[in-house]
């Protein structure tokens, strides 16, 4: 039977949602592994959306809180809002009480991914203070530490992630994902599959 992997995010203008897609090649480069990509409900009217100048919606499915319950294994990705994660995602973990209640999570490993809009904005915060969704439900945590190697050093060009997990810098929203920063995002995708079926074979 295979491993579910759920890469779930929100993404206003895309740099969420190109993290994610190289997530998702990256888990689904594991054997026996079946990754998937969920949006979370977007809380704005298209009215404010739209003096915003957010693009549309892809057409990646919207995923609601009992679609969890079918994933052994998560990776959550969302945009910093003053160094925490955007309050759409967060209201969607707030609709998760009843899975709460029962722990449905617990013990399902999960990692974080993240977009900033500069080098200070957040891209340590962002995941940290999101870790304390993860405790609450008893999910573990699984960052990649250094295990990118000789990317997570370096210094010639910007390069947004962390020991945390992938991460990208939007900037005033002209720059996308680089490449440097993609192949971190596969690794990330790889490296929690990779744990997430060691897991479920163990369980």
């Amino acid at each position: 039977m295979a491993t579910k992997v759920y890469i779930v995010y929100y993404s206003m203008y895309g740099h969420v949602e190109k993290l994610a897609e190289e997530i998702k090649k990256g888990a689904a480069s594991v054997e026996g592994v079946e990754a998937k990509l969920w949006q979370v409900p977007e809380t704005l009217s298209e009215e404010v959306l739209g003096k915003m100048s957010a693009p549309p919606k892809s057409d990646v499915p919207v995923i609601t809180p009992n679609d969890l319950e079918e994933a052994d294994g998560f990776v959550f990705g969302f945009p910093t809002r003053f160094g925490m994660m955007s309050a759409q995602f967060k209201a969607f973990l707030d609709a998760t009480g009843g899975l709460w209640r029962t722990q449905q999570l617990a013990g399902k490993p999960a990692g974080i991914f993240y977009s900033t809009g500069s080098q200070g904005g957040g891209q340590e915060t962002t995941a940290l203070t999101a870790i304390t969704q993860l405790v609450h439900h008893g999910m573990i945590f699984v960052p990649i530490g250094y295990t990118f190697g000789a990317g997570m050093f370096e210094l010639e060009q910007v390069k947004g992630g962390s020991p945390y997990g992938a991460g990208t810098y939007a900037g005033d929203g002209s720059r996308m994902p680089s490449e440097l920063e993609l192949a971190q995002a596969f690794h990330q995708g790889k490296y929690i599959a990779g744990i997430t079926k060691k897991l479920k074979a163990a369980a």
